[in-house]
């Protein structure tokens, strides 16, 4: 048996049957997410990709593409708007209408690694989901690299997501 084109194990308990089977596609072209369970689509929300592109240089900014899979959740209980710096919450909440320039990370983070060898580099640079406190922006290309959700968005996919839920951008 084969998923994502890797070989899986034919033992099939509860917890591997929902890890298997539950999947992150984003496209990047359409600026949408969807979570599909094998093949059904479970749910589907707007997103904003990089404005500066796709690629998986250091430094670039840009959205990595490929296979990756959720390989941390950061904020478990955070109240919804809750900011964070360096993965941890500041104890500052932004609500809509709060007026800021700075690209803020909102309310939950699933931290991404790379599983293509071009993209094994995606945690280091910190790419996550998470929300934002630029939610009119969603839909288009905007953020600094990471995929940005509206924060009732996050909130859905962090309690779909586990460790390990594999992701594909394209």
């Amino acid at each position: 048996m084969f998923f994502c084109g890797q070989p899986v194990l034919a033992f099939l308990g509860v917890f591997v049957v929902q890890y298997l089977l539950m999947n992150f596609v984003v496209s990047t072209q359409n600026q949408t997410l969807t979570v599909l369970d094998g093949d059904r689509e479970l749910w589907s929300a707007p997103v904003s990709t990089s404005k500066h592109g796709l690629g998986e240089e250091s430094g670039s900014y840009r959205t990595p593409r490929g296979r990756l899979q959720v390989c941390e959740k950061i904020g478990d209980g955070a109240a919804p708007g809750t900011v964070f710096k360096g993965r941890q919450p500041t104890g500052a909440i932004w609500t809509p209408g709060q007026v800021t320039d700075e690209d803020l990370i909102l309310t939950r983070i699933l931290w991404l690694e790379g599983l293509d060898p071009g993209n094994q580099n995606t945690r280091e640079r910190t790419i996550y989901f998470h929300g934002t406190n630029h939610e009119e922006l969603i839909g288009q290309p905007a953020s600094l690299g990471c995929i940005r959700l509206r924060n009732n968005d996050i909130l859905r996919l962090y309690d779909l997501a586990e460790i390990g839920t594999q992701v594909l951008i394209q």
